[in-house]
């Protein structure tokens, strides 16, 4: 079994994803859907054999010693971001392509309010939103505008790399978790004595991190990085969910001190059958920070509904958009429109 066929079929068919599981027959993933490849169902044995023999041994032993493992490798002169892992101890390959060039900001439809938060000197920026939903090329695309734009150093910790910058007027360090630092909040800590301007965290999965992010935008610098939520007002929560309650008000004076913006994001399918990102925009101002510090989470939605002037908008407000051009179709929206006030919970 050869599956770099299949990688090159990725590549081809201009998939997003790509996906190798055994016990079930490979397929891509386009414009948001599953395309089975062909009807043979792949073999436990032969594509772990595969797997094998198209990476090194270090990343094999990993694998194996944690049953799971993330790695960006280069197939046919594209990078992928792959995960291993293993299910009804079976293995499973799942991988993501990776874009050669950041696409410009206009191709993504970033405005003039993601734009601007580019010119930021401190504080923290988060985009959220599920897997899969272009979080990681919507901060990529920031990092190109402030790579083109200002002299700064910028620093990324990633697990793993997935877009390369070339640098413009910025130096850029692009640091791997597993080959550069051991852990995201290690990371962190250090980076402080590099001198940077910007940092830009892939993710923030866990206590130590969220809490070394928050420590690091207090110190003057610009921080930005993703979590896995759907709303604006639902990643305040979510970050806060991850503290014990005698550190909750801690966490939101923190927050409402350094917090500059949250783009929670989707990608929904078009009318002509491709995918057009779809963007809630919280601003920290005045109301959103006293609503923040005050433990106020229900009255978030109502300050972004109210805070046009300084670009904000809800999700359902950016779906109704799309709908009204023409980009998506009305099952599309009305099957993404959510009831505001019943699915947030707060604390």
């Amino acid at each position: 079994m050869d599956i770099s066929v299949y990688f090159k079929q990725a590549i081809e068919k201009n998939a997003s994803d790509l996906h190798l599981v055994a016990g079930s027959v490979p397929a891509l993933r386009k414009h948001g859907d599953l395309v089975k490849l062909d009807n043979n169902i792949i073999n436990d044995g032969e594509l772990q054999k595969s797997i094998r023999n198209l990476v090194d041994s270090e990343i094999w032993e990993r694998f194996e010693n944690d049953r799971e493992f993330d790695f960006a490798q280069e197939f046919f002169g594209t990078r992928f971001r792959v995960n291993l892992h293993y299910q009804e101890n079976k293995i499973g390959l799942s991988a993501r392509l990776i874009p050669e060039y950041v696409p410009e900001p206009e191709s993504i439809g970033l405005n003039d309010v993601i734009y601007n938060l580019t010119h930021l000197h401190d504080g923290l920026i988060i985009v959220t939103g599920p897997t899969g939903s272009g979080k990681s090329t919507t901060l990529a695309s920031m990092i190109d505008i402030i790579n083109r734009e200002r002299r700064a150093h910028i620093i990324t910790i990633e697990d793993p790399i997935e877009y390369l910058f070339k640098e413009k007027q910025c130096i850029i360090e692009q640091r791997e978790l597993g080959s550069d630092t051991k852990s995201f909040a290690s990371a962190l800590k250090y980076a402080l004595r590099q001198d940077p301007n910007i940092i830009m965290v892939g993710e923030m999965r866990d206590t130590e991190t969220i809490s070394a992010v928050l420590t690091v935008a207090e110190t003057g610098h610009l921080v930005l990085s993703t979590l896995h939520t759907p709303s604006a007002p639902e990643t305040i929560a979510r970050i806060i969910d991850f503290f014990p309650a005698y550190r909750h008000q801690q966490i939101l004076n923190q927050l409402s001190s350094i917090l500059r913006a949250v783009i929670a994001q989707q990608l929904l399918p078009t009318i002509d059958r491709k995918r057009v990102a779809v963007r809630e925009i919280m601003v920290n101002n005045n109301a959103v920070a006293n609503l923040i510090k005050t433990n106020q989470m229900g009255q978030l939605y109502t300050a972004i509904q109210t805070g046009k002037k300084d670009g904000m908008i809800t999700m359902n407000k950016s779906i109704d958009k799309l709908l009204k051009e023409g980009i998506i179709s009305e099952d599309v929206a009305r099957n993404r429109i959510r009831d505001l006030e019943t699915k947030v919970v707060y604390y």
